[in-house]
């Protein structure tokens, strides 16, 4: 029987030369983005004021199978991809379980994550267009970190906007995004109109990637020569993610292996849909039938609990309407540790496979994330990001099921990240400090309630 190595790297010429666009295997295709001011779907043009032209339109091409990947942006992804696909063979010890367990490591870059991915092409084109700088928000501040070093390497000023209480919890990040010379700033705040709106209305909020959003997008749009870029939900961003799947599948083959379940974490879905990207193509033309399982928090439980309809991306309800499973566009999540999934809603992509019955969900509360979490990073040796944590948690449940059947099934996840400036959070686990919160029925309820109205769509 073949030994299978800890660590599978491709080479260098076996990465993925092109993107894999799942819209154009889908048969029922999430639902169209709507112009606010409208109510109808919104075309290309109509993005151009807040979007790159090429990511517009990458946004809205439900047909393209698979886009090339300009040769510019693949000798980036080469200074630190392919990534490594690790068997976690202590992990299953630990676990005496006779599943096999494989993981995707995407941390082994500065930002410490996938966000990267997409950061290079975002500013890639940016750069290609011509602009004078970009906007956008970050939540953990994976993706500000991301997105700095990208504009650093084309030499574009870089404007973030950080959900406060991350901003908070995590002052190093505000240093990593100054070493890369970007400005950062803490969201809600006085540097908008949005932000001052927000901040008069709740002047204690901890602030959520809903702000964040609505005030990059208004500096961008305020802002001569600057645009917007966004480092999740979009389709886009799954477009450009899929390189993680891409890799994880070849990889795969390499050693004659196949995912029976794949796990990810899910926030607003970019490091969920790169993963699952080329298992998902299988699963729509009938080529296999993995289990895909998407683990969010339980504080923000956009697909376990949310409704699965028309909402404003951002708090300011400034950007375009998009057909998703959502808590609300004004639902302010509590402060906890995993930052990058404090996220309103979800990707429509993902939404749409989940509703239509391709995906399951399940939500977990954080201090058993960070219990996952520690015992991971005793095994494995990888302290990893909480939003990570999440996928951990779910595969370890898979394999305790496994445990209990006596089935060896191969589970794949994404660790889609490294925790080193989450201290203050690990911190407040080991303390015993660390407080679960769950939002009531009424809470969502009185979100729901705020959903917007369009005629002849969403009465």
């Amino acid at each position: 029987m073949k030994k299978i190595p800890h660590r599978v790297y491709l080479t260098e010429d076996q990465m993925p030369k092109q993107w894999y666009n799942l819209r154009a295997d889908m048969k029922n295709l999430p639902d169209p983005l709507l112009n606010p001011g409208t109510g109808k779907p919104i075309t290309e043009e109509e993005l151009y004021p807040v979007f790159c032209e090429k990511l517009a339109h990458q946004e809205l091409d439900n047909t393209t199978r698979y886009l090339d990947i300009p040769e510019e942006i693949q000798d980036f992804y080469k200074m630190y991809r392919p990534s490594p696909l690790i068997r976690a063979y202590n992990l299953e010890k630990y676990l005496d379980t006779p599943a096999k367990i494989y993981y995707k490591f995407e941390g082994n870059n500065t930002s410490g994550s996938h966000k990267l991915n997409s950061a290079v092409a975002q500013a890639y084109y940016a750069k290609e267009q011509g602009l004078k700088g970009l906007t956008t928000e970050t939540g953990a501040g994976q993706w500000g970190t991301a997105l700095a070093e990208a504009c650093s390497f084309y030499h574009l000023p870089l404007i973030v906007y950080m959900v406060k209480c991350s901003y908070e919890q995590k002052p190093f990040r505000k240093s990593v995004i100054h070493t890369f010379d970007a400005e950062i700033i803490p969201s809600p705040s006085e540097t908008t109109q949005i932000g001052r709106k927000i901040l008069a209305e709740n002047p204690g909020t901890s602030g959520s990637l809903g702000c964040a959003i609505s005030e990059a997008v208004e500096k961008a749009v305020s802002t001569d020569g600057y645009k917007y870029v966004l480092g999740s939900v979009l389709n886009q961003v799954l477009l450009h993610q899929s390189i993680i799947g891409l890799e994880s599948k070849t990889a795969m083959e390499l050693l004659d292996e196949y995912p029976d379940v794949v796990v990810g974490c899910a926030g607003g879905g970019s490091n969920l849909g790169g993963l699952i990207a080329p298992f998902m193509q299988d699963k729509l033309t009938g080529k296999a039938d993995p289990r895909i399982v998407a683990v969010e928090p339980a504080s923000c439980p956009s697909l376990t609990r949310g409704k699965y309809a028309y909402d404003f991306c951002d708090t300011g309800k400034v950007t375009p309407l998009a057909r998703m499973y959502t808590l609300g566009c004004d639902f302010i999540p509590s402060a906890n540790h995993a930052g990058g999934l404090r996220y309103h809603g979800m990707s429509p992509i993902l939404s749409k496979l989940y509703h239509d019955g391709f995906m399951e969900a399940i939500s977990v509360e954080q201090s058993k994330v960070f219990e996952t979490a520690t015992m991971f990073a005793k095994q494995e040796t990888i302290l990893p990001a909480p939003e990570s944590a999440h996928a951990i948690y779910g595969a370890v449940q898979e394999a305790l099921k496994c445990k209990e059947s006596g089935e060896a099934k191969t589970i794949l996840f994404g660790l889609t990240g490294t925790g080193y400036f989450d201290m203050y959070a690990y911190q407040s686990f080991m303390d015993r400090t660390m407080k679960d919160y769950i939002p009531t029925d009424a809470e969502l309820e009185k979100s729901f309630a705020r959903l917007p109205k369009i005629p002849g769509i969403q009465e």
